[in-house]
């Protein structure tokens, strides 16, 4: 995944180093002349001929790693015996791992966690499977499901590829929840074994995050162990965007003084996530949605030979506009971007009714950047860190999750989402809110709480939670 421009990582450089064929002022002055910035310096190892040393270096991006790199290779009596990151540092052996919550330290706490006292709880959970949520880990552990076929920016690089980003979502959900999760990824593209094999595994866990799978599979998929599962099953790449989004938009309509409801709002990039944030946008009460991709704007009566693009025109575009982006974007009070990088063009911009709001969240790169729009859009929002209103998913699975299991919540369902997308929105406070900051921080210790509230009211009110409200009295 490319690097932010104007963003900056840390590189550690091994050298071995012969002593009469060059001095380390030479080396530092080759890699101060790339561009390279030295912040440490440490010797591994040093003989009477030669020393290893490992040169600390801060560096812009790739490319400007490749380019030190290669100076030093060049200079005589240098060997690079090895290029490390913080990034690739903080991946060694990967980033999680399984710790034991009570320790074994004789022989009666191994009769007690293992043989022969387990088998009587073996036995208590085979009489009433139910105790499975309360004597085992599916109480609190969630399932990160993958593919590997549409990993964020990468595409289909397959599941050893996409393990490291499942190890990361599975460090969120502890970090910001408590929520155990374990990362799975499949060596298959086969909608049909996805399916047995989830299905198959899904006695050990409390819920399924299915990540980073293609559409139109991703659908299907979802759909299917939705049906045939009794846990909770949430494709985060759609259904967190759409939370998210939609509490975005919650506080960006606020801010300018319109209704969301009464939007005109144009979407760009009808695939997983585009249809899930239609949908929930539907679901908050939005009438007027145009859809867009390859075709133009999607609308009703036209096969695309595409089923999610045949639902999508029969139930959006009510006034039936037609034509490209550029033609549908007039007087369009919202854009919402899921597709990719140039989608949008100033001109498009300029067209958009006054105090105009666009969400362009391709990664890495959005439809707009938001240089190029600066005074002219009134709300600008990104997927990426580096600018402000960053739409990311972990404002809305972490706390989500941790409602659902905590109420034993069967599925998940379109009044949560709405409930997590208020809940998210109202963390920024009226004094808080402004044209920079519409979203909580990703780091703001309320969001997570906020939501898991709001989500066990939504549960207990629709009648799918499992377990008494653990709120009330015992």
């Amino acid at each position: 995944m490319a690097v932010p421009t104007g963003a900056s990582t840390t590189i550690i450089l091994r050298l071995e180093i012969d002593k009469q064929g060059i001095t380390f002022g030479q080396i530092a002055t080759a890699i101060g002349d790339a561009g390279g910035d030295i912040v440490a310096i440490d010797v591994t190892r040093s003989t009477k001929d030669s020393t290893i040393r490992d040169i600390t270096v801060n560096v812009t991006d790739q490319l400007h790693t490749k380019r030190i790199e290669e100076v030093t290779r060049r200079l005589p009596g240098v060997k690079l015996l090895n290029v490390s990151d913080q990034t690739f540092l903080m991946h060694l052996g990967g980033k999680i791992e399984m710790n034991p919550k009570v320790p074994i330290k004789n022989r009666d706490d191994l009769s007690r966690v293992y043989t022969p006292g387990v088998a009587r709880v073996c036995m208590a959970i085979h009489e009433e499977p139910s105790r499975a949520h309360s004597l085992t880990i599916k109480r609190n552990t969630v399932a990160v499901v993958s593919d590997g076929s549409a990993v964020l920016g990468l595409g289909n690089i397959g599941p050893l590829g996409a393990m490291p980003v499942m190890e990361g979502k599975a460090m969120l959900f502890k970090q910001f929840a408590g929520v155990d999760a374990f990362p799975i990824c499949l060596e298959t593209q086969d909608t049909e074994e996805i399916i047995r094999t989830i299905k198959n595994i899904a006695p050990a866990f409390g819920g399924i995050n299915l990540e980073d799978i293609s559409a139109p599979r991703c659908f299907e998929i979802e759909e299917r162990l939705v049906q045939e599962l009794d846990i909770p099953v949430f494709h985060d790449d759609q259904h967190g965007t759409a939370v998210v989004l939609l509490a975005g938009l919650l506080n960006a309509t606020k801010l300018v003084g319109k209704r969301l409801e009464d939007c005109k709002v144009v979407l760009a990039g009808v695939g997983a996530a585009g249809t899930a944030c239609t949908k929930i946008l539907l679901s908050a009460g939005v009438r007027n949605i145009i859809g867009v991709d390859r075709q133009g704007a999607l609308v009703a009566g036209q096969d695309y030979g595409n089923a999610t693009w045949n639902w999508y025109g029969e139930n959006t575009n009510p006034n039936r506009e037609e034509g490209k982006l550029s033609d549908v974007i007039e007087g369009a009070d919202i854009f919402i971007g899921v597709s990719g990088p140039g989608v949008l063009k100033v001109e498009d911009v300029k067209r958009m009714a006054p105090d105009s709001i666009v969400f362009a969240m391709a990664n890495p790169t959005p439809e707009i950047s938001p240089d190029e729009v600066e005074g002219i859009v009134r709300v600008m929002a990104t997927g990426r860190s580096d600018y402000p209103n960053q739409i990311n998913n972990v404002l809305c699975f972490p706390g989500l999750f941790r409602g659902m299991l905590d109420c034993r919540a069967s599925r998940v369902t379109e009044e949560m989402k709405l409930a997590a997308a208020r809940a998210i929105a109202s963390v920024v406070t009226d004094e808080e809110l402004n044209e920079s900051y519409i979203v909580p921080s990703v780091f703001n210790q309320h969001v997570a709480e906020r939501v898991r509230e709001a989500v066990l009211d939504a549960a207990y009110s629709s009648g799918i939670a499992r377990r008494r409200d653990i709120r009330e009295p015992k």
